[in-house]
């Protein structure tokens, strides 16, 4: 995420970016909290391994941007956040931040994975934007080499079709979170007659049945306008050829989105190639059904402009404030909060990290954020954060 009140710059180009990094001694990777910035810096390790450069990383909170990257003289470099003392940085702006490293790597003699670099780009669009649209060569590359091929159904991680459908946080729908009632949806959808449910029997009609289960679930009565457009997003997946990671890369960038707030050192041993998909899909169903359960459970309020949403503690406040933005908010501004934490998502620029970084501020906290989304921590009650959030606004 990237600090509030940062001027918007271009990214090096991948030459220059290559060059610091072939040049350093030691980098140390300070990591924006996001499945974006997580797949760019598997990108940049890499080009580090290919270049014999040494490295280290750490996931950095929304609200720790401001700390330095290294305190000592090895080379900082910023994956998608601006941090200070950082030497070099890999935006996430304009584009996302692992089509930059994609191109970094490349520049210092690896061959790196198309694969991880579209589950970046991915995890980088909103429901309005296209990941075609952002990814450029990564896209071409995968398809000239086979690995991604476009069919009919939902976005998931996983072949399950129930599995993925109740815990993909890409759209939230009455069965999300509950795999019981997700699998008696889906226990009726027999595309070829034959009582087939194996997943490599299923045909595409199979599939294109799920994806109109899947939007028609979610464009219910409870649903928001703008939630039939965001559903968008979650459907005719690019598939995995190999199924490896995992099985659609709309799906790996929900796994790599979940591990980025709940399991960062899980989330860059896989962006860094290691055998952990197993313990990702763990944290990712734990995620999302933590995410599905705080939408049910909130206590909410609308005032003019902003939809306010008060969650359990164990909630995944900004992957909530998304889910409810996209699918339940009758505003265009969410504002979500537990007792500690708070989470804003907008579907339009509002100067989102500016009001949280103030709001915190008041309450002897820290927030950072863009435009449309931001997080904060604080202390103090949440009710006294949403009015300092009000105020700051």
């Amino acid at each position: 995420m990237a600090t509030a009140g940062r001027a918007a710059s271009s990214p090096a180009p991948a030459s220059d970016a290559a060059g610091r990094l072939r040049e350093a001694a030691f980098v140390r990777f300070a990591v924006c909290a996001d499945g974006d910035a997580l797949a760019a810096t598997g990108l940049l390790a890499t080009g580090c391994i290919a270049a014999d450069v040494p490295f280290q990383a750490r996931v950095v909170r929304g609200w720790e941007s401001g700390r330095p990257a290294t305190a000592d003289d090895a080379t900082a470099v910023s994956v998608g956040t601006d941090t200070p003392a950082a030497d070099l940085t890999i935006p996430s702006e304009p584009g996302p931040a692992s089509r930059h490293a994609f191109e970094t790597a490349c520049e210092l003699g690896a061959d790196p994975g198309p694969i991880l670099a579209l589950a970046g780009a991915f995890a980088a669009t909103d429901p309005t934007t296209a990941v075609e649209s952002v990814a450029g060569d990564v896209l071409d590359a995968a398809r000239e080499r086979g690995l991604v091929e476009r069919r009919p159904g939902v976005a998931a991680p996983v072949a399950d079709a129930a599995d993925g459908l109740a815990h993909t946080t890409l759209a939230h729908a009455p069965f999300s979170g509950e795999v019981d009632a997700a699998r008696a949806a889906v226990g009726g959808i027999d595309a070829d007659g034959d009582g087939s449910n194996r997943a490599d029997e299923r045909s595409d009609e199979y599939y294109r049945r799920v994806g109109s289960l899947f939007a028609l679930s979610v464009a219910g009565s409870e649903s928001t306008p703008r939630a039939a457009a965001a559903v968008e997003r979650a459907l005719r997946p690019h598939a995995i050829a190999d199924g490896e990671p995992f099985a659609t890369v709309g799906g790996y960038a929900d796994v790599l989105g979940a591990l980025a707030r709940d399991a960062p050192g899980v989330g860059l041993a896989l962006a860094l190639g290691s055998d952990t998909e197993r313990a990702a899909l763990d944290a990712w169903r734990d995620h999302a059904g933590r995410a599905h359960a705080a939408i049910r459970a909130a206590t909410t309020a609308r005032y003019d402009g902003l939809f306010v949403a008060r969650l359990p503690a164990a909630a995944p406040v900004a992957t909530t404030a998304r889910l409810l933005r996209d699918f339940r908010s009758p505003e265009p501004l969410v504002l979500t909060v537990t007792e500690e934490r708070a989470a804003a998502a907008a579907c339009t620029e509002a100067a989102v990290g500016e009001s949280m970084t103030v709001a915190a501020s008041v309450r002897d906290g820290t927030g950072s954020g863009d435009d449309r989304r931001g997080e904060a921590c604080f202390e103090g009650s949440g009710d006294e954060f949403v009015a300092a959030f009000r105020e700051a606004r």
